[in-house]
């Protein structure tokens, strides 16, 4: 049996799984998106199979943070200095991937 996260689970749980790579269902206001550790590469290429999402499709990466999203993207200048004048708010930010190393 597996130990990955069912529904009712708690935060902490969910947030174990993303640690270990595994990938979550969350709730929204009209659909149930799909989660990852957005750090993790291995993660992500989980939801693209699961979707069966083309790799040239990018994903969105909720961050709480701009150290957060600078540790996943690369960031120039303009990008920080929207991400400082307008987090946390309504700001999307298309950047490049930040090799991980892994």
């Amino acid at each position: 049996m597996s130990d990955a996260p069912k529904k009712g689970d708690s935060p902490e749980k969910a947030a174990e799984a993303l640690r270990a790579g595994q990938l979550v269902i969350l709730p929204t206001e009209t659909v149930y998106g799909l989660a990852a550790d957005a750090s993790n590469p291995e993660a992500v290429a989980k939801i693209f199979e699961a979707k069966g999402r083309p790799r040239f499709n990018p994903l969105i990466a909720h961050v709480a943070d701009l150290v957060s999203a600078e540790s996943i993207a690369v960031f120039d200048d303009r990008a920080r200095a929207l991400a400082k004048a307008f987090w946390p708010g309504p700001l999307t930010i298309v950047a490049p991937i930040r090799d991980s190393g892994r």
